[in-house]
């Protein structure tokens, strides 16, 4: 901003007492001191508020003024509280050395300067980094050469000192400034990713403000720069796959020029989001040119040479994957209106992210397809070294990993009407073998899906024990077995306190031990086979026996 702009504001109550030729100067900061020597702290442009109580006798304006001269000052401003009218000496001083000088009237607070020349200068800055953003929006539009959305998150905080970051749904962080700005810790971009799920649920508007501990950030939506917000037909369709931009500032108070500003980076991110989608297309097609070869039943040889094709792509400069895996997905709305499959699509894409790889795409081993509500991942794994033939068992996608990394945020975004189920396979060797992960994926996912909460994930490991079985026994086969053994227990708990079901649990635990049981129930054995005995008079069954050991474990699974 120019001094004339500042002596013309009357709210501010500034008289000029020397320096008319010079009120063309830009102000770029504003400081208030009462130092006799404040260069170290200025850099040049600054407004330097003062109420002179670094003047002890005349002699000391000229040095004074000196300083700010050579430290490249814009114009100074003292005030009249405390000695009423602004001295001679300094006006003499100000006057040799070509520096405005105003007096502020004593009912004018600096901190009212203050505000002014900030809240001016920032607007001032944000349009100039606005125009910065809408070229680079431009570059990013016809291509990547514009360097992608880290260099705008780098002018966003060396311009206008806002900390940004770029999150997705579950929390990763996409995008940040490069220059000296650590990312914020994993439990608190899943905080944040949440917090913007349920606001984008709840039908609020962004920004969503936000407090973390004693940080305040502000979320900004991001949506594809190809659809407005009313273009989707339901917030469900892309309230799990649009990303979010997370500053770490209040924008509450923030003037329109800098609202713009965000939106505007937004707009310039979405960009960069449908460029990402566009390169996954060649995934996407290759990931379905092999789901519809294994499903209709195709020769191994058939499947292996798609495979082949696909590799270089999936695996770029590492050759054939020796094993592949299987990750299903379905999301699924109650009402059934909306097609869950994009958006299971979206999902895996995402939270199947690569941790190894680095570069401007990250997930580029991650090729998704989607039928339906289903969607369907081929994740080629690389060789493991030491790894031998037959021992993909415990590499690549875990269930229960997925499930960490998710539940969290995506059940905000699931809110009361959705639900997201997971199944992955185990590692395969070869094209034989995806019929057979696929269905295993299938099958892990349907167990999944049994189970209780928005968010459900089942592994491959889980489809050889009992786990498997319970889902699918029906529910009052379930209320009749679980009742004839477990209600009688309950009811003398009820009424005499007892702790049966406590007990029998523990035991069941502690692989019928007597001695480790009463240790971990605090118990004297003496008691423990006195409560044993009273959980064997009332079902009639013989816990030394496997037979009642395994009907009452399932029991208690089912109950």
């Amino acid at each position: 901003m120019r001094l004339r702009a500042l002596l013309d504001t009357d709210a501010l109550g500034l008289r000029l007492l020397g320096g008319e030729d010079e009120l063309d100067r830009t102000v770029r900061g504003v400081m208030t001191t009462d130092l006799r020597d404040p260069s170290r702290y200025l850099s040049g442009g600054e407004l330097v508020l003062t109420g002179l109580a670094w003047r002890r006798d005349a002699a000391d304006s000229e040095p004074f003024v000196r300083i700010l001269v050579q430290a490249g000052v814009a114009a100074l401003a003292a005030g009249e509280a405390e000695l009423g009218d602004i001295p001679d000496d300094l006006i003499v001083a100000c006057a040799k050395h070509r520096l405005p000088l105003f007096a502020v009237h004593e009912s004018v607070a600096f901190a009212t300067i203050t505000e002014h020349v900030v809240r001016q200068v920032s607007g001032e800055r944000a349009g100039d980094l606005a125009a910065v953003v809408d070229r680079h929006r431009r570059m990013m539009t016809s291509g990547p050469a514009g360097g992608g959305p880290d260099v705008v998150l780098d002018l966003l905080g060396t311009d206008l000192d806002l900390r940004a970051w770029v999150l997705s749904p579950t929390g990763r962080v996409i995008a940040g400034p490069k220059q000296a700005a650590p990312e914020p810790p994993a439990d608190v971009c899943a905080q944040l990713a949440e917090e913007h799920l349920t606001a984008t649920r709840g039908g609020r508007r962004g920004p969503h403000r936000v407090l973390v501990g004693t940080t305040t950030y502000s979320l900004f939506p991001i949506r594809s720069s190809g659809r407005s917000p009313q273009a989707a037909r339901d917030v469900r369709e892309t309230v799990l796959s649009d990303w979010l931009l997370a500053v770490e500032a209040d924008s509450s108070d923030w003037p329109e020029e800098r609202l713009d500003l965000l939106h505007g980076v937004t707009q310039l991110i979405a960009v960069e989001r449908d460029r990402r989608d566009a390169a996954r297309t060649v995934r996407r097609r290759l990931a379905q040119e092999v789901l519809e070869l294994v499903q209709t039943g195709a020769a191994p040889a058939e499947i292996a040479a798609r495979l082949r094709v696909a590799a270089p792509v999936l695996l770029p400069g590492l050759g054939a994957a020796p094993h592949w895996q299987v990750v299903v997905a379905r999301v699924e709305w109650d009402g059934g209106e909306i097609d869950g499959g994009p958006v299971a699509q979206s999902l895996l894409e995402e939270i199947l992210v690569d941790p190894r790889t680095t570069g401007p795409e990250p997930s580029d081993r991650i090729a998704v397809a989607h039928t339906g509500d289903e969607a369907v991942a081929l994740v080629p794994l690389p060789a493991v070294t030491g790894e031998q033939d037959g021992d993909g068992e415990n590499a690549g996608v875990l269930a229960d990993q997925l499930l960490r990394s998710v539940a969290e945020p995506l059940s905000a975004g699931l809110d009361g009407d959705g639900r997201l189920t997971l199944g992955v396979s185990a590692a395969v060797h070869s094209a034989e073998g995806l019929r057979g992960a696929l269905e295993e994926a299938r099958h892990a996912r349907r167990v999944a899906a049994a189970r209780t909460g928005r968010v459900c994930a089942a592994g491959h490991h889980e489809l050889a024990s009992h786990v498997l079985l319970l889902p699918f026994v029906p529910d009052d086969v379930r209320r009749a077995f679980t009742a004839r053994l477990l209600d009688p227990l309950r009811d003398y708990d009820r009424r005499h306190r007892a702790e049966l079901i406590p007990t029998l649990e523990a035991f069941l635990d502690c692989d019928g031990s007597w001695t480790r049981c009463a240790t971990r129930l605090h118990l004297h054995v003496n008691t423990l086979r006195y409560r044993v005995g009273r959980i064997e008079q009332l079902t009639s069954r013989d816990l030394s026996r496997l037979e009642d050991k395994l009907d009452f474990f399932l029991a208690l699974r089912m109950s």
